[in-house]
């Protein structure tokens, strides 16, 4: 599918901005220059015929993107929880996106929910709600369990999601190709391969038993942390497009007024969401991917509430200390420290100058010290933040994507929650508290205790896998047929290819 015919669309999402008048406004909520306006309108309005009208008791930008279908409508939620990037006004508009979108026929679920589950819905809930929350992808119904009497959220896919969201993809690649031949430049960022992962992460939650393993696996890592809850899904009433799970009765996050009203403090919200989101994504390396305001409740005990597990992040061991480097050397202004871990990593080419590239982070980190969240331009930071990498060559991070975009609507939700927030001196702690624990001596004894595990896993193969490789290695000199040798010779091989491993992960680990 993804083809020429495809242009269509790109065309139409352009002229769906300009007939919905949402090109206007999110131009000047970007604050976008003459000429890319004038640009706009000059390509946009020629079309503006092929655009959706959308529903026009909608705001324009909420109603373009609601228009345009599922994957844009993704694209606004992550927005919502950025006033300071596209404005506060616009922010409010786009938080309909997040739970409040027309929801189809009680009917239609109840229908998948018989197709899924093999049985009549009466036998399988004995209680079943008109929907009573609507986002992009699924709406949920308050159930009753028939046969435990427990209450329950029931999650249904929207029919025929999968197409749209297919359809919506294939247009995303060709303007990623397109992209990237008529701007050489933007190669290193890897449109396409961001595609690809956003691909992926949402066909993966266009599955609700995936979710289900997921709700389960972040309730058990969850379990012990002080002011966090996440309902549990209930297997025997999942399938593919049907998820059943503990109901969790709360306050929306994004509802100051009634959070307060409840007796709970915005700004110990704000500080305890941010820190649960850094403990989760360094401490167990599987966090939520998805925590915009639509997606979390305040509890009455004031624990928070998170649901909607369709998107998760998982990021291995190495990545979470090179991530948690970063983040320290800012905290404590050791640009030169951050600078020399993304040149560890590979994440700057090693022919680009340290002491250059250091003051250019400096030149990021500097104005945030000193400085509450409401002085600082989250918007102008990630534009210096991109000409940097442009000017050192550094390629995008697919495996870091969801957990960067996570990270930045976590602070706007947080920032929502009380504007005063500092991100750095918030992060500190968990990031300390990590740091101990994954690169001082214990974890040094952590890691050459996996390495032998895993050498004692081959062991009784390691004989044969040394005399093939040394066979390999010598093969090109042999004349002449060699002797068998005695398994003795092959143990001392061992012996001292082991030890030199072993001084090897000492040296590395303390030099």
């Amino acid at each position: 599918m993804r083809g020429p015919h495809n242009i269509l669309r790109l065309i139409r999402t352009g002229a769906t901005f300009e007939r919905t008048g949402a090109m206007s406004v999110a131009l000047d909520a970007m604050g976008a220059p003459p000429r890319v306006r004038v640009a706009a309108r000059v390509l946009g309005w020629p079309f503006r015929w092929l655009g959706y009208k959308g529903d026009p008791a909608l705001p324009p930008v909420t109603r373009a993107l609601t228009a345009l279908g599922p994957a844009y409508v993704k694209f606004g939620q992550i927005l919502s929880t950025r006033p300071d990037v596209v404005g506060t006004e616009v922010a409010m508009h786009l938080r309909v996106l997040q739970d409040r979108m027309p929801p189809f026929p009680t009917a239609a679920a109840v229908a998948t929910i018989e197709a899924e589950l093999g049985r009549p819905a009466p036998v399988l809930f004995s209680e079943f709600s008109p929907p009573v929350a609507a986002a992009s992808i699924a709406q949920v119904h308050r159930a009753r369990r028939a046969d435990t009497g427990a209450e329950v959220a029931v999650k249904v896919l929207r029919p025929n999601i999968l197409a749209a969201f297919r359809r919506d993809i294939d247009a995303f690649y060709l303007g990623a190709s397109l992209v990237e031949r008529l701007s050489p430049s933007t190669r290193r960022l890897r449109p396409r391969d961001v595609v690809a992962h956003f691909e992926s992460v949402v066909l993966g939650e266009l599955d609700l038993r995936l979710e289900a393993a997921s709700a389960s696996e972040f309730a058990e890592n969850t379990k012990d942390d002080p002011g966090f809850a996440v309902p549990r899904p209930h297997w025997p009433l999942s399938a593919r497009r049907v998820l059943t799970s503990d109901w969790a009765e709360g306050v929306p996050l994004g509802d100051l007024d009634a959070i307060r009203a409840a007796g709970h403090d915005p700004a110990v919200l704000a500080i305890r969401l941010m820190q649960l989101f850094l403990r989760h994504a360094l401490r167990d390396g599987f966090f939520h991917g998805d925590m915009h305001q639509g997606n979390l409740k305040v509890a009455a005990n004031g624990d928070i509430l998170a649901y909607d597990f369709g998107i998760m992040g998982e990021i291995d061991d190495y990545s979470r200390r090179v991530y948690a480097e970063i983040l320290m050397g800012f905290i404590r202004r050791d640009y030169r420290r951050v600078a020399e871990v993304h040149f560890e990593a590979g994440y700057v080419p090693r022919d680009r100058d340290k002491a250059e590239f250091a003051r250019a982070l400096r030149a990021v980190g500097e104005p945030i010290f000193g400085a509450d969240a409401s002085q600082i331009s989250m918007a102008n930071l990630l534009s210096y933040l991109f000409e940097v990498t442009e000017r050192f060559g550094m390629q995008t991070r697919t495996e870091l994507i969801l957990l960067q975009r996570t990270m930045v609507v976590v602070e706007g939700v947080a920032r929502s929650l009380d504007p005063q927030m500092n991100m750095w001196e918030t992060a500190r702690p968990v990031v300390e508290d990590y740091i101990r624990a994954s690169i001082g001596p214990r974890a040094v004894a952590t890691d050459l205790g996996r390495a032998l595990r895993t050498l004692g896993h081959y062991g009784p193969l390691l004989p044969e896998i040394i005399e093939q490789a040394l066979w390999r290695a010598t093969e090109p000199q042999v004349t002449a047929v060699i002797a068998p040798r005695p398994r003795r010779g092959l143990w001392l091989t061992l012996g001292a290819a082991g030890g030199a491993g072993l001084l090897g992960l000492l040296l590395a680990a303390f030099g």
